[in-house]
C-alpha cells in the first residue's frame, strides 16, 4: 500500500467517524488533483463496501445521453459488488433502490461504507439525481447506525451549494465537511523523500512555483532528473505528460468553464488581480449571476484568492490568480510548448528570473503560517493583506504582504529570491525606507512597522543592512 504523506488531521477525522456508532454524512472537497481518492481509498482500502466514480464529461461531453451515461456506469458497481436480479436503472430513484438493497444484501453488523466519488458528475441537467441522492440519505440512510456515506467532487462550488450549505432535504444532514488542501512545502519534501526523489529545498520550492502542493503534478517526477529536466518532460515539447491539462481542469470542474479560463487568463495578466467590476468589463462577462457563480467557483476551488487591499474603503474586493500551475501555465507553458527543453535553455535567463521572483512571493503567501511562527507571532491575532501605492511621483508599486498584528506591530515583508545571500545596496535602502515612512503616513500612532525580509538564503550584512528588523529564510518555510 502506498504511504500517505501528511493528512494526519484527516485520517484522525475519518477515523473517529468509521467508530462513531452512529450514521455518518461525510463530503469531501478541493482543487481536482490534489489527492482526494487517493486518501480516501488508502484509508479504507479494506473497508469499501460500495465505491463509484461518476463519469467524467471531459470525456463525455458530446454524449447526448450523459444521464444514461451515467445510470449504466453506476449499475455495472453495483453487479460487481454483488447485486444480482435486477435491470439497468432508467432513473436515479430506482439506481438508488438497487443500491440499498445490494447494502441490505451485504450487511453483516459491520461498518458499511459507502464512497460517491466525483458526485457532481453524476447531477446531469434534468436527471433529478440530487432528489434521489436527498431520498437516499433521508429516507433509508440516517436511520442506520453502521452506515457511513462519503461524498466527494472537484468541483468545489457544486459540493457546498448542494450538500454543505443546501436549503434543501440536505440542508444540516452533513455530520463532517472536509476540504483537502494542496501539500506545504514541508509535505512536498516528504513526499520526494518517500518517492526517493533528490531533490534540494532550492528546486522543492521552484517545483512548488510550477505546481504548487499538488501530489498528482508530483507524482511524475522522476528519479535521476534535475528539476528543469522533470518540468520540460512534463510541460513542454511532444509527448507530455501532463498534455493539454490546463483545459482538462476547467472543463472537469465548471460547468461554466470557459467563463472561468477567461477570468482565469485575465487574473494572470496582472500580479495584485483586479476588482470585481476589472473583470466583468475586461473579461466581457455580465455583472450579474454568471460571473458571481464563476468567481465563487473559482475562490473555493482554490484558484483565485479574494482579499480587500489595504488601504481600500468600501466593498473593493479584489481577485487575484493563487494557483501556481495555471500561472505558470499560461505565462510560459503556452507560448513555449514546441520547445521541448524550454526550461534548460532558460535557466538562467532573465525571464526565468523575472518569474521566480513573481512566483516566490505567492509560496510566501501560501506560507503566511511559517512565516507567523518564524516571527515567533503565531499566537498573536494577526491579519494579511497587500498594498498598492505609489512609490514616489509617477511609480506604483505594490507590496504583496502586510501583516497587522494585535500588538500594534505591522511586519511589512519584502520577498526576494536569489541563488545566494540578499544584498541590499544604497538605492535598494533609499527605496526601502520611502516604503516605510510612506505606509506609517497611513497607520496609526500606536503602531510601529518592521521591515522584514523573507529570502532563500538571508540578507547579506552591509552598511545598508541595518535597516531590516526581522529576517525569514527559506528554511523557516520548510516548518
Amino acid at each position: 500500500m502506498a504511504k500517505i504523506v501528511g493528512r494526519k488531521d484527516e485520517i484522525q477525522e475519518f477515523e473517529k467517524l468509521y467508530n462513531s456508532g452512529k450514521p455518518e454524512f461525510v463530503a469531501v472537497y478541493g482543487r481536482r488533483r490534489v489527492g482526494k481518492t487517493f486518501l480516501i481509498k488508502q484509508i479504507f482500502k479494506d473497508r469499501l463496501t460500495f465505491q463509484h466514480t461518476g463519469v467524467s464529461p471531459v470525456d463525455s461531453q458530446n454524449d447526448k445521453n450523459r444521464m444514461k451515461t451515467q445510470l449504466e456506469s453506476f449499475y455495472y458497481d453495483l453487479l460487481e459488488s454483488g447485486l444480482e436480479g435486477f435491470a439497468m436503472p432508467k432513473t436515479w430513484l430506482e439506481a438508488f433502490f438497487q443500491l440499498r438493497q445490494l447494502l441490505i444484501k451485504l450487511d453483516n453488523g459491520n461498518r458499511q461504507v459507502i464512497f460517491l466519488d466525483e458526485l457532481p458528475w453524476m447531477d446531469t441537467p434534468r436527471s433529478g439525481f440530487l432528489a434521489a441522492f436527498e431520498n437516499f440519505w433521508n429516507g433509508w440512510c440516517s436511520s442506520r447506525d453502521n452506515l457511513m456515506l462519503i461524498v466527494c467532487g472537484s468541483a468545489a462550488s457544486w459540493i457546498l451549494s448542494n450538500i454543505s450549505r443546501s436549503k434543501g432535504g440536505l440542508y444540516g444532514r452533513l455530520t463532517s465537511e472536509i476540504k483537502l488542501l494542496p501539500f506545504s512545502l514541508k509535505e512536498c519534501e516528504d513526499f520526494f523523500r518517500e518517492s526517493e526523489i533528490e531533490l534540494s529545498r532550492y528546486d522543492i520550492v521552484q517545483a512548488y512555483m510550477v505546481f504548487g502542493g499538488i501530489p498528482y503534478y508530483l507524482s511524475y517526477f522522476a528519479k535521476g532528473q534535475s528539476f528543469e529536466g522533470n518540468v520540460d518532460k512534463m510541460l513542454f515539447g511532444k509527448n507530455l505528460r501532463l498534455k493539454d491539462e490546463f483545459n482538462r481542469l476547467f472543463n472537469a470542474v465548471f460547468v461554466n468553464a470557459e467563463d472561468s479560463k477567461k477570468i482565469v487568463r485575465l487574473l494572470a495578466k496582472r500580479h495584485s488581480g483586479y476588482s470585481r467590476d476589472e473583470i466583468s468589463k475586461l473579461a466581457d462577462i455580465s455583472y450579474g449571476g454568471g460571473l458571481t457563480s464563476a468567481l465563487s467557483g473559482l475562490e473555493e476551488s482554490g484558484f483565485v484568492f479574494r482579499y480587500q487591499p489595504y488601504g481600500k474603503k468600501g466593498k473593493s474586493d479584489t481577485y487575484k490568480l493563487t494557483d501556481n500551475f495555471c500561472l505558470f501555465w499560461l505565462k510560459y507553458v503556452e507560448p513555449n510548448s514546441s520547445n521541448g527543453s524550454f526550461m534548460k535553455d532558460n535557466m538562467t535567463a532573465q525571464i526565468m528570473q523575472n518569474w521566480r521572483g513573481v512566483a516566490f512571493e505567492e509560496v510566501c503567501f501560501q506560507h503566511v503560517t511559517q512565516i507567523c511562527k518564524a516571527l515567533e507571532i503565531g499566537g498573536v491575532k494577526s491579519e494579511v493583506s497587500a498594498w498598492n501605492f505609489q512609490d514616489g511621483e509617477s511609480q506604483g508599486a505594490q507590496i504583496d504582504l502586510l501583516i497587522f498584528r494585535a500588538d500594534n506591530v505591522v511586519n511589512l515583508c519584502e520577498i526576494k529570491f536569489s541563488s545566494s545571500p540578499y544584498v541590499i545596496d544604497k538605492d535598494e535602502e533609499m527605496k526601502l525606507r520611502n516604503r516605510i515612512e510612506t505606509l506609517k503616513t497611513t497607520l496609526k500612532a500606536k503602531q510601529t512597522v518592521h521591515l522584514t525580509m523573507i529570502t532563500t538564503y538571508g540578507i547579506k550584512f552591509n552598511i545598508h543592512s541595518g535597516i531590516v528588523q526581522r529576517q525569514v529564510v527559506m528554511e523557516d518555510l520548510f516548518v
